[in-house]
């Protein structure tokens, strides 16, 4: 049920006294999309992050997005209204370990996925997205050895795309769309004959092989939308038919559950509510807040993935 408008018109009042913007992944319950100021993956929000000239950003997504948001703006204030929203792909990649393999291999390059702690980005040579991965891979030299982390599904349809020798990949994996069972997909292809089907690259090989179109968050939507087909099995979070029932309305989009939780959703993801927003511009908590040296070496990683 979408929100009252009295609540709405609050967070408009606050937006305006804290001259805040709200940056909202796919993602997130669609009352939010509504009321955001920029809705897109974690490629696109880092670049409106970058842009913005305002005081306050409110990051309606997980932990790591409003970490990235707070190294690009250091000196404005970065609020995460459920500080409670991580990310099992941060969880499955603690610092420690990766501080170990650049002592022990100081010449290799540590490509870390967007979806990491700020501690492992300060540690990385250079950040990717799921929607940039392969650009990033393809601009470091053919005899260097690569360490991609932390996505294993990501990893794997990364060095399919490249070819690319001397790739070793962390294990980790996101919750919701390494659980996506082929054998779902399959009994969904059954229902829908005519389906297109459309997948994010850390949902399993046997998904992937099953894919008529991968891609990141954006693209998926992007895809479908610019496509002729009118029918689509998504593969993805199911916070992502917002958009694409706003900009294709006559197409028709079916979500197909995983083993987690015999849904699409992201549990972490969900945890942001409008309440929670209207509070955090209220307060101004949970805040973001990093140690300028990790600040600094954190940066250079990010800077080098949107050079690109």
């Amino acid at each position: 049920m979408l929100a009252t408008r009295t609540l709405v018109e609050e967070i408009a009042d606050l937006k305006r006294e804290r001259r805040a913007i709200l940056l909202a992944h796919h993602y997130q319950e669609p009352e939010i999309q509504e009321i955001a100021d920029s809705i897109g993956d974690s490629l696109e929000l880092a670049r409106a992050a970058r842009k913005f000239d305002g005081e306050v950003i409110v990051f309606c997504g997980v932990r790591f997005m409003a970490e990235t948001a707070k190294v690009l703006n250091p000196n404005r204030t970065v609020v995460l209204p459920d500080w409670n929203a991580s990310c099992s792909l941060v969880d499955n990649c603690p610092v420690e370990p990766i501080r170990a393999y650049r002592r022990a291999h100081p010449d290799h390059v540590i490509v870390a996925y967007i979806n990491t702690s700020v501690e492992v980005k300060a540690e990385a040579d250079i950040l990717c997205t799921s929607r940039n991965a392969v650009d990033v891979v393809n601009s470091i030299p053919r005899d260097k050895t690569i360490l991609f982390l932390p996505d294993r599904n990501l990893g794997a349809w990364v060095q399919q795309k490249t070819g690319r020798p001397n790739f070793k990949i962390w294990q980790g994996a996101c919750v919701v769309h390494a659980t996506f069972p082929a054998r779902r997909l399959t009994e969904a292809k059954l229902k829908f004959p005519h389906a297109m089907v459309a997948a994010h690259p850390e949902c399993p090989p046997s998904v992937l092989a099953m894919a008529d179109f991968v891609g990141s968050t954006s693209a998926i939507i992007q895809h479908c939308v610019a496509s002729p087909a009118d029918e689509w099995i998504i593969m993805t979070e199911s916070g992502v038919r917002f958009s694409l029932e706003r900009l294709a309305p006559g197409k028709r989009f079916h979500f197909v559950a995983n083993e987690h939780c015999n849904c699409s959703e992201c549990p972490f993801m969900k945890l942001n509510t409008l309440e929670k927003v209207r509070d955090c511009l209220i307060d101004l908590t949970p805040r973001i807040e990093i140690a300028p040296e990790v600040m600094v070496r954190a940066l250079r990683p990010i800077e080098r993935m949107l050079a690109l």
